[in-house]
């Protein structure tokens, strides 16, 4: 499917509106309206700044092997879960839009058998502990989502419960210098 400048623009309007003075329900409502914007935006490898900026950085930090046991904060359409799964980690990723879990679980059904894909809202500790299954998790990882999740005190909170004693939980933000409403990304090729 294909996008209008314009369409991205106002997408990317509403997008990055998410976090700053609304709530949960307010923030959830966007990203339901946009969750198939979303996915075809990113498709199965992200966009060019999360693939040459942000994606190696948070895979040098996480270190993910066979071995891990790995949440997926705010998973979107789930493709750096795949990229995790494609290392041989096993993964429980979530979101809170539940249309943009169905995106997820239909885009990456490759890998059904290594990612549980579940809806879970961010902001609500009791949610995120229900994630919990029969073992502790050795890595958390959220990538360019925390800027939009309303209250972070929950989560961090219930991550500190998910993860096993030696667990790390890796996560990139942008930085609101950094946020343009053009397609230029500043990455490793571009100066």
């Amino acid at each position: 499917m294909e996008y209008s400048k314009e369409d991205l623009m106002e997408a990317k309007k509403q997008i990055w509106g998410v976090g700053e003075n609304m709530g949960t329900e307010e923030s959830k409502k966007i990203w339901e309206e946009n969750a198939q914007f979303w996915d075809n935006a990113m498709g199965d490898e992200s966009n060019e700044f999360h693939r040459e900026v942000v994606r190696p950085k948070v895979t040098e930090l996480l270190s993910p092997n066979p071995a891990d046991y790995i949440l997926d904060i705010a998973c979107g359409n789930g493709n750096y879960s795949s990229y995790l799964a494609q290392r041989g980690a096993s993964i429980v990723a979530f979101d809170y839009s539940k249309k943009m879990i169905e995106l997820a679980k239909r885009r990456q059904s490759q890998y059904a058998k290594q990612i549980e894909f579940c809806v879970a809202d961010a902001t609500d500790r009791k949610s995120i502990l229900e994630l919990k299954r029969n073992r502790a998790f050795t890595k958390a990882v959220s990538n360019m989502a925390i800027m939009g999740i309303t209250d972070i005190e929950p989560l961090l909170m219930a991550v500190y419960e998910l993860l096993q004693e030696s667990g790390i939980f890796v996560f990139a933000t942008q930085h609101p210098c950094f946020v343009t409403l053009t397609e230029k990304y500043m990455t490793p090729h571009s100066y």
